[in-house]
């Protein structure tokens, strides 16, 4: 069963950082628990390196790491935003929070718990979203 893509754009608050990212019209998305994004409200969208595009203020962009360093978090150095980041668990692809893209009145959005607080114990559920669909 094929699944039909398009590109959506988003950004940051301020319009800095602008990107694309290519969503079929039904999508999965993680509300996480974890320190992190408890904190900021990021609801995951994962997808593979080839399905996104940093289209404007690469320049703009400054990185937070923790903990073992490999998440690469990304904010907009003028309004502070995350609006994407290369995450631990799929560390060949993007996580794109739901909440920037400019519209989702077309997307069938499925937003699923994800239990982040149990990062160890959890994180493989997630690797596979980074993956083209077979």
């Amino acid at each position: 069963m094929s699944q039909d893509f398009s590109w959506r754009t988003g950004g940051c608050h301020c319009g800095a950082v602008r990107f694309e990212i290519e969503l079929p019209a039904r999508v999965g998305a993680h509300r996480c628990n974890c320190s992190m994004c408890a904190k900021v409200g990021f609801v995951h969208v994962i997808v593979p390196e080839n399905r996104f595009r940093l289209v404007q203020g690469g320049e703009r962009l400054t990185e937070y790491t923790f903990n073992t360093g490999v998440a690469k978090h990304l904010f907009c150095s003028a309004c502070g935003v995350k609006s994407f980041y290369r995450p631990r668990s799929n560390p060949d692809g993007w996580s794109i929070n739901a909440r920037c893209l400019d519209s989702t009145d077309d997307l069938d959005l499925i937003i699923e718990a994800f239990d982040g607080q149990n990062w160890e114990a959890n994180a493989a559920s997630l690797s596979h979203l980074s993956k083209e669909p077979a």
